[in-house]
């Protein structure tokens, strides 16, 4: 295959990441029954992690650590999307975020672009950890805000092969599941340029809460994005997308 057909194969990827954040910013914010509920479960996830928790920190603290990484407890506050547009030999990355304090409202937006964009032609989704994490955590969060699924992202009952996602994180291990590699380490070790500014994944949730700041939010995880594709190139052994062939949509 030469590059121009490969690079016609990635203009038909739709590459995605998410921020999800707790329900709320304080446990006692929950209605009592989702308070009593999440501190069995964190139970449970203690228990199974053995001593990796300091049991001097507050329920409270935990929660807000914690709950964004499950749907039952976390919703989704940013995703951001991206594509790689060809025209003629020029490849530019085009990139957007749906960011707003309304899940609901984030969630259609996103279902509406995954509609348009299959209606138009066969697309894939691709990300970082998608499998186990985003896709997951968007449709449940669809189920529970009333949000028809998108086809595309509605894999429940399929095959592997009849799934439409491609994982960089998978496609790292090589068959290996013993541990986790996260985007950030990836883009290190293989050279792909990632901006120094960057907040960590755990620092979301503050910056949500008390500093309300969507921008910053928006803006890490369209980074995120940018790196997920350079790194597909890279594993394609394809010139990576300049910064100046990079465009913000808004």
């Amino acid at each position: 295959m030469n590059n121009i057909e490969a690079l016609k194969q990635l203009s038909n990827i739709i590459f995605f990441d998410i921020e999800t954040v707790p329900l709320t910013e304080h446990l006692d914010q929950l209605p009592e029954a989702l308070q009593s509920l999440w501190l069995s479960k964190f139970e449970t996830i203690r228990q199974r992690r053995g001593d990796s928790f300091d049991c001097t920190i507050s329920d409270d603290q935990n929660y807000f650590d914690h709950a964004g990484i499950y749907s039952e407890f976390g919703r989704v506050i940013c995703i951001s999307v991206g594509i790689f547009v060809l025209e003629g030999d020029r490849l530019t990355f085009r990139l957007k975020s749906i960011a707003d304090d309304d899940e609901r409202l984030i969630l259609t937006e996103f279902a509406d672009i995954l509609n348009n964009c299959s209606r138009r032609t066969t697309v894939q989704l691709c990300g970082h950890n998608i499998k186990e994490f985003d896709v997951p955590f968007v449709c449940r969060r669809m189920l529970i805000n009333d949000v028809a699924i998108p086809t595309v992202i509605n894999v429940a009952g399929k095959k592997p092969w009849e799934v439409p996602f491609i994982d960089t994180l998978e496609q790292w291990r090589f068959g290996d599941y013993k541990s986790y590699t996260s985007l950030k380490l990836l883009a290190t070790i293989l050279g792909i340029p990632t901006p120094k500014d960057d907040i960590d994944g755990s620092q979301v949730a503050t910056v949500y809460y008390r500093e309300q700041n969507l921008a910053r939010i928006s803006q890490y995880c369209q980074k995120d994005v940018l790196a997920t594709a350079r790194l597909l190139q890279k594993f394609n052994r394809l010139p990576l997308v300049a910064d100046d062939d990079v465009v913000f949509v808004n």
